[in-house]
């Protein structure tokens, strides 16, 4: 028998790998749901040494305690400041119909925030259009601009946001900036310094850094979209601050965001301002942060934030109770759908009950990886019934849901496990007849600029392609 001294280094190096298996099995196990814990015993068990890698980087989605606390603490303090629960009784919680009631009381016991009435919203679907119209609104601002983009880019977008941001400045507004540091990386190479020098405060949202690996997961990106002027209108949906042909010039974006007006503004106000505190240190107290609201329509709305500092997932709970009560019709637009069981399972006992379920999804898509594991589930959703869309003017970016003549659903989170576990993201709940077929008006029209998949067609696919699809699909739960 050799002395351990007298192995060789193949052996300490197998040795090594069966620790690392032994160890992070409990590990993987304990703190991870079932689907995602198989494909990360399924990297480490075959990959040791990477698979420990990059679980360490991206395994866990976990913030610091300490932000955690501080968020939670912050959040409590800016809605006592805001106080539209009690200030303004006349716009929390209008009636609606018993139907929705209950999704309603989900909403609002998962993202803190009630429905509100006396809402005006209007839905945008050009990019340039709605560039064009904040611009106006900053324009107009005479107290602060407020703006949270996951992409804030250094191009000829950026550079007018920027410039309207600028004239604000001159005229005495106070203009606060939130990018996200890994999707506005470019914005704090150059433009930011430029912003900062024209008294425009911007900040990186979750920087990334060797410090910050220890503490929190690498890949956790705020991807949230957020416009508010003066406490009185505010932008969110899916649009970023960038060139509509973004990334691809072969490829135009298609996104769609709500301006507000109304006690739903107060909402989005509340969000920007936890956000604010988490990177910039801030507590902003200005009553005029919180004007009186005004009421500008009828539409019943409600915003619902969510992120790993939240106790629960509560986007992916919201679309999933959702579609559990639907009863006639329900259409998802979505650029990344990677569905987890939850969702799969409630679109097939949708269609189980009758219900029509229609997806509509981009025919291209600018990530290859989860694009190929969004189309290794068409075949089972083709099979379930669900009636699926190709959209193929461009990349449709929208993220959208409509149910019956009920909900409305439109935001920043896409239909897959990163927005519903992973990003920090913001959607925006319409109630009633109006806010759906005002949805439904502007789906159907990405329908008419699909080709509906059939299944026999899809199946025609080559093998390696439909190999290639799978094998994506193994690491969808990491995507």
């Amino acid at each position: 028998m050799l002395h351990p001294f007298d192995w060789s280094p193949t052996t300490y190096y197998l040795i090594s790998e069966w620790i690392i298996r032994l160890v992070m099995l409990p590990v993987v196990v304990q703190r991870r749901p079932a689907t995602p814990a198989m494909a990360w015993l399924m990297i480490i068990f075959f990959q040791p040494w990477f698979g420990l890698a990059i679980y360490l980087l991206f395994g866990e989605n976990r913030l610091p305690l300490k932000r955690i606390r501080e968020h939670a603490l912050v959040s409590a303090k800016i809605r006592a400041l805001s106080a539209i629960e009690s200030q303004h009784r006349h716009v929390v919680h209008p009636p609606v119909s018993p139907e929705q009631t209950p999704l309603v009381a989900l909403a609002e016991r998962l993202g803190e925030m009630p429905i509100v009435g006396g809402n005006q919203v209007e839905l945008l679907t050009k990019t340039d259009d709605v560039i064009e119209r904040l611009i106006v609104d900053i324009d107009q601002a005479w107290h602060h601009v407020h703006l949270m983009f996951y992409i804030y880019a250094d191009d000829a977008t950026g550079e007018r946001v920027a410039g309207a941001l600028a004239r604000a400045v001159k005229r005495g507004v106070k203009c606060r900036v939130l990018a996200d540091a890994v999707g506005s990386r470019p914005l704090f190479k150059r433009l930011a310094r430029q912003m900062r020098e024209q008294g425009i405060e911007i900040y990186p949202m979750l920087p990334v850094g060797l410090i910050r690996m220890w503490f929190a997961r690498m890949d956790l990106r705020n991807h949230r979209k957020l416009a508010v002027i003066d406490g009185r209108i505010a932008y969110a949906g899916s649009q970023n601050i960038v060139n509509a042909n973004y990334g691809r010039k072969d490829l135009e974006w298609h996104d769609m965001m709500l301006r507000g007006r109304g006690p739903i503004v107060l909402q989005l106000q509340q969000v920007f301002l936890e956000d604010w505190y988490s990177e910039a240190g801030q507590t902003l107290d200005d009553p005029h942060l919180f004007p009186t609201p005004e009421v500008c329509g009828e539409v019943a709305a409600q915003a619902l934030p969510s992120g790993p500092n939240y106790p629960t997932e509560n986007y992916q709970r919201l679309v999933v109770t959702a579609i559990y009560a639907a009863q006639r019709h329900v259409i998802i637009t979505s650029p990344y759908l990677v569905p987890d069981d939850a969702l799969l399972q409630a679109l097939e006992c949708a269609v189980l009950r009758g219900v029509k379920v229609e997806l509509i999804v981009p025919k291209r898509s600018d990530q290859i990886l989860v694009g190929a594991a969004g189309r290794a589930y068409y075949e089972r959703l083709l099979r379930l019934g669900v009636t699926v869309h190709l959209h193929a003017d461009g990349l449709l970016h929208a993220k959208t849901m409509s149910v019956d003549d009920a909900l409305a659903l439109v935001g920043s989170g896409n239909f897959d496990i990163r927005s519903f576990y992973l990003n920090f993201e913001l959607n925006m709940l319409g109630y009633g007849p109006e806010a759906a077929a005002a949805l439904r008006f502007a789906q159907r029209n990405y329908i008419e600029q699909s080709k509906p998949l059939e299944l026999e067609e899809w199946l025609k696919r080559p093998r390696l392609h439909r190999l290639a699809d799978n094998c994506a699909k193994l690491l969808s739960p990491l995507l």
